[in-house]
């Protein structure tokens, strides 16, 4: 079984977000769900974005980077969304990653200095016509073209936050298609 990292989007820790924690849980998984945002939930991605902007972008990704501190080495960092700028600035520069799960998002490879490192798996997931997405398909399709062992999936519609059950982007359909993809990912690591 595989201890995940797992760090939530910008609407923060929502009831969505903990659901899939369960899913992954309930698969005999190690979950952890940093709460970033000190409780707090916003409504919708402007709400949140704005907070991110007053708190400080680079402050809440060091947030989370700090809260593998008390962690071993050998995680999978998960990410959706916001959550992906912490959990790929790990994989790439924490040694020992096992795996990374980038949901939403995808950050150019040279943001955080260092190449993809050889033997850390990653799956990279999102929808074909999400407007945000789209700023992060480039990365996404350089880096899945790059590293030893990366997959990109894309999912038909436009929904950005499509595996939070707790919002109104919420997919099932592709959010069962992602589980299963992200089960047979954890269990090959």
């Amino acid at each position: 079984m595989a201890e995940v990292l797992l760090y939530h989007h910008v609407q923060g820790l929502t009831d969505g977000v903990r659901a899939f924690a369960d899913d992954l849980r309930r698969d005999g998984h190690t979950v952890h769900t940093p709460d970033l945002f000190d409780g707090r939930t916003f409504g919708s991605l402007d709400e949140g974005m704005g907070f991110v902007r007053e708190a400080g972008f680079d402050a809440l990704r060091e947030r989370g980077v700090a809260a593998a501190e008390g962690l071993g080495p050998e995680l999978v960092y998960a990410g959706l969304s916001f959550g992906v700028t912490a959990a790929q600035k790990l994989a790439q520069t924490r040694p020992g990653a096992r795996g990374a799960l980038l949901m939403h998002a995808c950050i150019p490879v040279t943001e955080y200095g260092t190449p993809w490192p050889g033997g850390v798996p990653v799956q990279i997931h999102g929808k074909e016509g999400d407007e945000y997405f789209a700023e992060d398909l480039p990365a996404a399709r350089d880096l899945a073209a790059t590293a030893s062992a990366a997959e990109l999936f894309l999912y038909p519609g436009d929904q950005h936050l499509f595996t939070d059950a707790s919002l109104g982007d919420f997919d099932a359909d592709a959010y069962r298609l992602l589980l299963e993809r992200v089960r047979t990912f954890l269990a090959s690591v």
